[in-house]
């Protein structure tokens, strides 16, 4: 199996944390020495584990948030 590089370029934020301390991060993610993407996913404190998440390019972060800008957020759960 071939072994999976990344590097968090940048961190922007957290948007969430689980009951085991992870935490949901939105980062900069250089995957396999490419250019970096929009990334969403949990990560562990030490950034060695992560669970599944969505990468985004971006064209497809624009056209996200065009979308969630006609989100009515008042109609969600907390």
């Amino acid at each position: 199996m071939t072994e999976l590089k990344y590097e968090i370029k940048k961190n922007l934020g957290v948007i969430g944390e689980g009951t085991k301390g992870w935490k949901k991060e939105v980062n900069l993610v250089s995957w396999n020495e490419r250019k970096p993407k929009l990334d969403i996913r949990d990560w562990d404190e030490t950034h060695e584990k992560m669970g599944k998440g969505v990468t985004l390019n971006k064209n497809e972060v624009t056209e996200l948030k065009k979308l969630l800008e006609t989100v009515e957020f008042d109609e969600m759960e907390a």
